[in-house]
């Protein structure tokens, strides 16, 4: 399943994540610092979805309430959400 989200308060504009299952298969982000969402993205292909969520959930990126990786996780979980 492919899911875009559109980042909010974020670098970054949007978040393409392609998912089997509950496994996350790739991640591409369009926008933002492009090594470490090159970097995000590499990491996290093959983890379980839930456990992308509890590593990235609530960082911040300097004064910012979010990040790159926080805004994965909100991806993350509206994807998880349409697979039922």
């Amino acid at each position: 399943m492919q899911y875009v989200y559109q980042t909010k308060g974020t670098c970054s504009r949007q978040i393409i994540v392609e998912l089997d299952g509950d496994v996350v298969r790739s991640v591409r982000f369009v926008g933002g610092c492009n090594g470490n969402t090159k970097g995000i993205s590499s990491l996290v292909a093959g983890m379980k979805a839930d456990e992308v969520i509890a590593r990235c959930a609530g960082i911040t990126c300097g004064p910012r309430p979010t990040s790159c990786p926080d805004q994965l996780s909100r991806a993350l979980r509206e994807a998880l959400a349409l697979q039922g």
